[in-house]
């Protein structure tokens, strides 16, 4: 019998794409600042192909501007802007929950996502626990069937948006309490309890976001 699952890592793509906008919406990079397809490939240790999709991504969302064979422009982020991004993944992710719900579709991969996440974070294994963070939200995209929203929410993708007061751990322990909210009433497809529990989620890495933001 297996205890442990395969983590659902993402493509190269989703990662440089998911560092780039967390970078430009948490302030580490600042508006004016120059990307170049070797830079960004170099410090994520990727070719430059999957770079330049990731470009076209965050190009198509507003925070970098295209320079022909010369890489990008950081447009930098504002408050609307963060706040456009995660209301528009709560109002996917919401969706997904919906869809779940209304087809009772099978959310065990949900499940062990969480309880495999439960199980690094009592071991202090705070890598893994990023990584079954984001496995929790795509078996749940995926759990719908529908793979048009599992593409929009891969590319929305941003990863962890840690408060400006919390430790990692703090920040793990929280997240994995907001997902036992989501996945208690999924698993008896309560769908408005759901749909509130990942719309709170989601907003609450907003209101992270924007805090780091403001103060940086």
């Amino acid at each position: 019998m297996n205890v442990l699952h395969p983590i659902k890592l993402p493509t190269a793509k989703e990662r440089a794409a998911a560092e780039l906008r967390k970078a430009i919406l948490s302030h580490q990079f600042q508006e004016g600042d120059v990307l170049t397809l070797d830079s960004v490939a170099a410090q994520l240790n990727i070719s430059t192909t999957p770079v330049r999709e990731a470009f076209q991504i965050l190009a198509r969302d507003g925070l970098i501007k295209l320079r022909p064979n010369k890489g990008a422009v950081v447009l930098g982020a504002t408050e609307r802007t963060i706040r456009d991004h995660y209301t528009v993944r709560a109002i996917l992710e919401t969706g997904a929950v919906q869809i779940i719900c209304d087809a009772r579709a099978d959310v065990s991969a949900v499940q062990r996502c969480y309880d495999n996440a439960l199980a690094a974070l009592a071991k202090g294994n705070f890598q893994d626990y990023n990584d079954y963070n984001r496995s929790f939200h795509v078996e749940i995209w995926e759990a719908t069937g529908n793979e048009r929203l599992v593409t929009m929410c891969s590319e929305l993708w941003n990863g962890l948006s840690m408060g400006i007061q919390s430790t990692e751990e703090q920040y793990a322990q929280l997240s994995n309490r907001e997902h036992k909210a989501i996945l208690d009433p999924l698993l008896v497809y309560d769908k408005a309890a759901a749909m509130d529990a990942m719309r709170r989620h989601i907003m609450r890495s907003c209101e992270d976001m924007l805090t780091h933001h403001q103060k940086t």
